[in-house]
């Protein structure tokens, strides 16, 4: 059964993105610290003229794997 109405149709991924500023201020380091991790590609970023945007998920994600124990 294919979809036919409008409803059942998928609609666009709502995503979020951040700039380099908020993404700094969520994170509690500097902008220069951000923009080396897009650089060495550890937060992924897409390229809007001449800043970055970085999707919202990437950020929680990147935090989520970043914890290690210690001792």
């Amino acid at each position: 059964m294919s979809p036919s109405r409008k409803e059942d149709m998928p609609g666009p991924r709502q995503v979020q993105f951040l700039t380099v500023a908020e993404v700094a201020a969520l994170m509690r380091v500097s902008k220069m610290t951000v923009y080396r991790l897009v650089h060495s590609g550890e937060l992924p970023a897409v390229r809007v003229g001449k800043s970055f945007r970085v999707p919202e998920k990437a950020v929680h994600d990147y935090l989520d794997n970043a914890y290690f124990d210690v001792g």
